[in-house]
Formats: C-alpha cells, structure tokens, sequence
C-alpha cells in the first residue's frame, strides 16, 4: 500500500495560497502572493532539494497545482531532476481537462475513490504538492499519511488555508524536524491514530 505524503509551506496562522509568486493565485483578492520567497536560504534550499526527490514517489495534484507547476517545471527541469519523467496523477471534476504535460494521468468523476485504488495498490508513494483544495478533500476522507510542512514566521490574516471546515480530527508524530536561520520550521508528522484526550484534574 503506497503513502500519500502532503508536502506544503504555509504561515503561522495557516495560510497556503500563492506562497511563491505574486500571480501565482489571487483568487478572492489574495495581495500577498510570494510570501515565502523572502525567507528562503542556502539552508532552505538544502532541506528542499531532499523533499523533492523523485525516488521512489509519484506526484498527484490538484487541477490548478498542476496548471501551474505544468507551465513552470518542463522548461525549468534542472532545478528538479526528472519532474518530467515521473508519473504525475491530476485529480479534476471535469473529464475533459486537457493535461499536456507528459506523463501525466487524469483522475476524474469520482476522484476520492480513485485515489483510495490508487493508494490500496502497490507502488511508489505519492506526493502532493500545494493543491489546496484536493488535501482538504484528502483530510476530510482521513487518507493523508504524513504532512511535512514548512511554517513560514508570518501572519497573513487572509488566504486558503491547509487546515479548514472538515478536517477530520487526526493524531500525529513528529517524524523529523530542523529550523532554518531566517525561522523557517520544516516538520515532518506521520499519521498515528485518533486524538487522544485527558485532563489534569
């Protein structure tokens, strides 16, 4: 049975839109687009270039995640050793989405139970990048295994968040952790079971 690994940077408060570039996402008004880009180090890029390896793993996306990276990635596939190569899964609601990237595969009609097959088989991991609207769909059906986060030193009040309406509750691990000079948290949690609760009476 494969892992499904969600792999995201997001501020102190919980935000995860556009945290690369300023015309990344600006839906509902978002301002503050690239977010992320002044924090970002040596150390960062160190840590970075380990959770982007494409051993043993293959990419699922959301549609607009793909969209982007897809425009991005073929002509900038140095700095990412073998994105273009590698099985890249699109979860979308519209059977006719046009996916031009190669080595890319459609998950369309219903999207969770095709992700649930996809999981139950045999095979790489999968990694899921940004897609804030597919991991929210993944949380709420309690199919995520592991989030390796990057906590950003900033609020912004305002943006889509990882963590929204329909999470299901869920205890974690911390598997791995390292903190960058500028105070990037980079924290790896894998999934261990139901919340426990107690008191201190």
């Amino acid at each position: 049975m494969r892992k499904i690994r969600v792999i995201d940077f997001i501020t102190l408060d919980g935000v995860m839109q556009a945290p690369g570039e300023s015309k990344e996402d600006t839906d509902e008004g978002f301002t503050y687009g690239g977010w992320m880009v002044p924090y970002f180090d040596d150390f960062s890029g160190k840590v970075m270039k380990k959770q982007m390896s494409l051993e043993r793993c293959e990419l699922l996306f959301g549609r607009k995640t793909y969209e982007i990276f897809a425009r991005y990635w073929p002509h900038h596939a140095d700095n990412w050793p073998g994105i273009n190569e590698v099985k890249k899964y699109v979860a979308s609601h519209d059977s006719t989405f046009k996916l031009d990237w190669k080595h890319s595969v459609l998950l369309s009609g219903n999207v969770v139970e095709e992700i649930k097959k996809l999981k139950s088989e045999d095979g790489p991991d999968l990694h899921v990048w940004g897609s804030g609207n597919l991991v929210q769909t993944l949380l709420k059906h309690n199919i995520v295994d592991e989030l390796w986060l990057k906590i950003f030193p900033i609020t912004l009040g305002t943006g889509k968040r990882l963590f929204a309406e329909g999470t299901t509750p869920a205890a974690f691990k911390l598997t791995d952790s390292e903190v960058s000079p500028s105070g990037i948290i980079f924290a790896n949690y894998e999934r261990v079971g139901d919340v426990k609760i107690g008191s201190f009476d």
